[in-house]
């Protein structure tokens, strides 16, 4: 063996008990299992050997919904995401990411998620496929002196969707022409081939949310063909939230393609104690043999841009038309009317509360001042409305201040992740000067928090949401279990200590009781510090 992990508590992602055992690891995968008191043979020997009594082992975390787009390729560190134990990301969500796309289409996706993942200036943007991007990946820091040119964990990618439109039809509230749907069927069609495990919507975001249900199932079914899965960001998580549910579950049938909700949940006051109805409908579909599956954050606040609240019209025409608009005092105060007085669809249909939306962070450092105060906050200080802080702010920053959301409730929060088919998502967003803290604490804060310390889950259950569930959804047969055969992509923990060290108040603070995690065999977080390792490679659908 090339490891042998000694006298260690195996929770192998089945959600069964946990058991000791030694494992053996060899070329990469788990190569030997031997329970305590299971045979007479001598134990596993190897290379190295790691006493590990007191831990527990599991199989390596997959976050189902990560924004690491450009992260993975500008940071070969990534420790907000090894040092939880993550070794697998889902990339490509909401609809909007870089691949595919030509020229026009990069600058201007470029520009309209830059409170994600920054505006890329640091980043050499050579691909315009799919395979290319995931190309990209394998061989990101080749060259600079890592053990390994990849990136730091493994990384999945689901075909945009709202890219996907932005290059066929551009940013136009309109159906789809039969010319321009058979482009985005196409190209769709040789993303999943190029090895995209799904397709992801945002149904609250533009151009994608100018699609209607007869494209979006057009979409599905061609996913559907290559065993691909729909991921969408509905068009509602307020006023409209179970309707919206009820609309992907529905549209996904007619498509015959899988469903995962992302980011599942039921926010603003409308919605408050209204969980066991979403569930109730879920567990209706999956009764009559529909394929679902969701993922959840473990906090109550939620994480976007500023821009995404206004109304879905502000937007055509992309990123200058919404700075055309909003320097306009005519179109503002239209724009101001829906946010205030009537819902605006980027709001969810709820009338916007500026004491709940919390600047997280901002594109130029002058604007700095915001960071960490509400909207209306700011507004106080400057003697102006919330309105006028909140168009200012926009149009000087260019559209790219991120915020945090303070509209959910925690009995939806606890009541969703005790579902049969719950899986773990951050839904990360790691830009800005004080950005969500599930970025950095998403896994050790279910272990610790929701796992141990509440006992909303047991730890059996809770390893097998975040690891066996979405490799299943993935469609991955060698991940996401400890059993002889599967890759050694594992979590070392400490069941009586691990937590999420990251807070509102200091959110990029790493996690504690996680000493080791391993991708392929290999250390990338070792004694509680990040290694040299670079061994997450793309993670491509099956063919």
């Amino acid at each position: 063996m090339d490891l042998v992990i000694r006298d260690v508590r195996v929770v192998d992602g089945t959600g069964g008990a946990s058991y000791r055992a030694d494992v053996g690891i060899a070329g990469g995968r788990i190569a030997e299992i031997r329970k305590d008191g299971g045979g007479s043979g001598p134990r596993p020997a190897g290379a190295r050997v790691l006493n590990a009594a007191g831990l527990a082992l599991a199989p390596g975390f997959i976050d189902m919904h990560a924004h690491s787009d450009l992260a993975l390729l500008r940071d070969p560190d990534h420790s907000a995401k090894a040092a939880q134990g993550v070794t697998l990301e889902v990339i490509g969500q909401d609809g909007l990411s870089y691949a595919p796309v030509d020229d026009a289409t990069l600058a201007q996706v470029r520009q309209a998620i830059t409170g994600w993942n920054g505006d890329g200036h640091d980043i050499d943007f050579d691909w315009r496929t799919v395979g290319e991007y995931l190309d990209r990946l394998d061989r990101a820091f080749e060259g600079q002196g890592f053990d390994g040119g990849g990136i730091a964990v493994n990384a999945a990618y689901l075909i945009p969707q709202g890219t996907v439109r932005m290059h066929a039809v551009g940013w136009e509230d309109r159906p789809a022409t039969d010319t321009e749907l058979a482009r985005m069927k196409r190209l769709v069609a040789d993303s999943m081939e190029q090895g995209a495990v799904g397709m992801s919507s945002g149904l609250t975001y533009t151009p994608g949310m100018y699609a209607n249900d007869s494209e979006l199932t057009e979409l599905c079914r061609v996913v559907a063909r290559y065993g691909g899965y729909y991921c969408p960001h509905h068009r509602s998580y307020g006023a409209g939230a179970l309707q919206a549910y009820e609309e992907m579950v529905t549209l996904t049938r007619q498509a015959g393609c899988a469903l995962h909700l992302a980011h599942a949940t039921m926010n603003f006051g409308v919605n408050k104690g209204r969980a066991p109805a979403l569930l109730a409908l879920l567990d209706r579909a999956l009764d009559e043999g529909a394929d679902i599956s969701l993922d959840t954050y473990p906090y109550t606040p939620g994480c976007t841009t500023l821009v995404a609240m206004l109304p879905s019209w502000a937007s055509e025409g992309g990123p200058d038309g919404v700075l055309a608009r909003l320097r306009d005092d005519a179109s503002a105060e239209r724009i101001r009317y829906v946010l205030e007085e009537v819902g605006a669809d980027g709001c969810h249909g709820v009338p916007i509360e500026w004491d709940t939306i919390e600047i997280s962070g901002v594109s130029h450092p002058e604007l700095a001042h915001h960071v960490g105060r509400t909207v209306a906050e700011s507004a106080e200080l400057a003697g102006e409305s919330p309105w006028t802080t909140a168009r200012g702010l926009l149009i000087a920053d260019r559209l790219g201040s991120t915020i945090l959301q303070h509209v959910g409730h925690e009995e939806n929060v606890r009541a969703i992740m005790r579902h049969r088919v719950h899986t773990g998502g951050s839904d990360g967003i790691l830009q800005g000067a004080k950005p969500h803290p599930r970025a950095y604490g998403t896994f050790p804060r279910y272990l610790g928090r929701y796992a141990r310390d509440l006992g909303v889950l047991s730890l059996e259950e809770c390893v097998a949401h975040l690891t066996a569930r979405p490799a299943a959804r993935l469609g991955l047969w060698d991940r996401g279990l400890i059993r002889e055969g599967y890759r050694a992509d594992l979590v070392l923990f400490d069941p009586d200590t691990v937590a999420a060290g990251s807070t509102f108040e200091a959110p990029r603070t790493l996690p504690t009781g996680i000493p080791y995690v391993l991708i392929d065999g290999r250390f990338v977080i070792e004694d509680g510090r990040r290694t040299n390792v670079l061994a997450g490679r793309s993670v491509r659908r099956d063919r």
